[in-house]
């Protein structure tokens, strides 16, 4: 193309564009229905896109105070959509005002003009049937492939996919017109403290949110009614759009989300130590110890634990020297830390491995698989039964030594002195026994499994095997609750010889 012919277009284009009721379209179609993509600012489609719990067909249907569908039969035979969760609406909202990499995916509209819920409109023919399509697209090449689409105010368009992605923008444009937004619970109840632009601890540049209003988005059309179509046909064919979108959109596992996230600091830390640790690094001989996708480890897996697991273990052990790590309220994003901040906590969790590497358990990795390690006796083939081979007993030790580092100021180098003499006599093994100590806290003697409740009492007893509990309160508290642990039935508790015992009589282990 030419410069003569490119000024010649883009004067036409200028022109065409001038009208704020059309928009340029690339047209798409897939199966029967026809579609048309294009981008939006955000401020328009603020303004101009409703949640689909606003299509008229669910004027009657919908709660006004959280605009969520009120499930019927009626509404479940026309269009199934997921209820709008309003605690998303802060944090995306967050994210939008305050990372600069922000990016959302197109969202995918219904286009509704005022007949199409109209009976009697002259745009249905006598047998009911559509004369024309709920999309007045005007070609503008041969192919009828770009053009201008029509979006007047007398068409009402709704989200079908992307409504929190809408819920997020418009919460924007709320924060900028007024200076603060609401924080919700889902059934939008509010709740907490509001996000304000004048607050100091929001970090919120006044600036640089007046600037997100003209940022634009991807939208991709679909008519409501195609011609020929009925209204049942019409609301059955956008029902299986919809559902089409939601089937083949797979979500990420934590575990994928962790090794993808580029902000949150437990989990940079966490994959960092992943990839470079000797305890997890893959050598010619060693096969992979690390789950990248999900949240457990079979018995028979030779990985030592997951990444999810990980990061949990850098939640609770750097959340001490770093606590604004963590968001001041649940379900806000979390601010990515800077360079010097994310080496330093690499640091400090790549010690900890050095230590624990060192644990006896961990040192038959030389000359021994993670699967004769991890299974209890009871399984195929036997095993150790040792809780530092499940994530669980990994997450609750660490949680244990952050506390006693960072809380009890103790060192690292008398901690795991008293660690390593408990481990090498095998106080971490054989969980499966009445006689250890884990047995009912971390292994389920009736149900013969790992169990993930007893996360939290672990890592209490943890503490105080090590430093021991000085507030009384506390202590009639920790026991209670390692008696009710071993307790199989009602007055019948196992202790530590193996001995059915009133739960009263069960005593706390000797501290190491």
């Amino acid at each position: 193309m030419n410069d003569t012919d490119r000024q010649t277009l883009s004067q036409l284009l200028d022109r065409c564009l001038q009208q704020s009721d059309r928009l340029l379209v690339q047209k798409t179609k897939m199966g029967n229905t026809e579609a048309y993509l294009s981008t939006v600012s955000l401020e328009w489609l603020s303004d101009r896109v409703q949640f689909a719990a606003q299509l008229p067909l669910f004027r009657q249907k919908i709660d006004p105070e959280t605009l969520a569908i009120v499930p019927d039969a009626d509404t479940a035979e026309n269009l199934q959509q997921r209820p709008l969760d309003w605690s998303r609406q802060a944090p995306l909202t967050q994210y939008l005002a305050t990372r600069h990499t922000h990016k959302f995916p197109a969202l995918l509209a219904v286009l509704s003009p005022s007949w199409t819920d109209d009976p009697k409109a002259p745009q249905w023919d006598k047998e009911g049937r559509a004369r024309e399509t709920a999309a007045h697209f005007d070609p503008l090449d041969r192919n009828h492939s770009l053009g201008l689409l029509s979006l007047n105010r007398e068409i009402d368009i709704f989200a079908l996919d992307g409504q929190h992605r809408l819920m997020g923008i418009q919460g924007l444009m709320e924060l900028i017109r007024t200076g603060r937004l609401e924080k919700y619970k889902k059934s939008k109840k509010t709740t907490g403290v509001a996000i304000a632009i004048d607050d100091p601890y929001q970090d919120l540049d006044r600036a640089y949110l007046q600037t997100l209003p003209q940022e634009t988005i991807a939208v991709e059309f679909i008519p409501a009614v195609i011609q020929g179509e009925t209204r049942q046909e019409a609301r059955r064919r956008v029902r299986s759009i919809f559902v089409h979108v939601n089937l083949t959109n797979i979500r990420l596992s934590k575990g994928q989300l962790a090794l993808l996230n580029e902000d949150d600091g437990f989990s940079l830390v966490a994959r960092q130590i992943a990839l470079n640790h000797p305890l997890f690094k893959k050598g010619r001989k060693t096969k992979d110890r690390v789950n990248w996708n999900s949240a457990t480890v079979a018995a028979k897996s030779t990985v030592l634990t997951t990444l999810q697991a990980l990061q949990e273990m850098a939640r609770v052990y750097l959340v001490h020297p770093f606590p604004h790590w963590k968001p001041t309220d649940t379900g806000l994003l979390p601010l990515r830390p800077d360079d010097e901040e994310l080496k330093d906590g690499e640091k400090e969790f790549n010690i900890l491995f050095d230590y624990l590497a060192e644990l006896p358990s961990y040192r038959q990795l030389k000359r021994k698989d993670t699967p004769e390690l991890r299974r209890f006796s009871h399984d195929v083939g036997g095993g150790q039964g040792n809780l530092l081979f499940r994530p669980v007993g990994q997450i609750a030790l660490v949680q244990a030594i952050g506390f006693l580092v960072y809380k009890k100021r103790l060192n690292l180098h008398d901690i795991f002195t008293k660690l390593s003499r408990y481990d090498a006599e095998d106080g971490f093994s054989k969980i499966d026994f009445s006689s250890s100590i884990w047995y009912g806290i971390l292994y389920d003697p009736l149900r013969k499994r790992i169990q993930v409740s007893g996360k939290d009492l672990a890592s209490k007893l943890i503490i105080y095997l090590i430093a021991g509990q000085e507030d009384e309160f506390e202590l009639i508290k920790l026991k209670t609750a390692f008696a009710k642990a071993r307790t199989m039935g009602e007055e019948q508790a196992i202790d530590l010889s193996g001995a059915w015992v009133n739960p009263r009589e069960i005593e706390l282990p000797k501290m190491l």
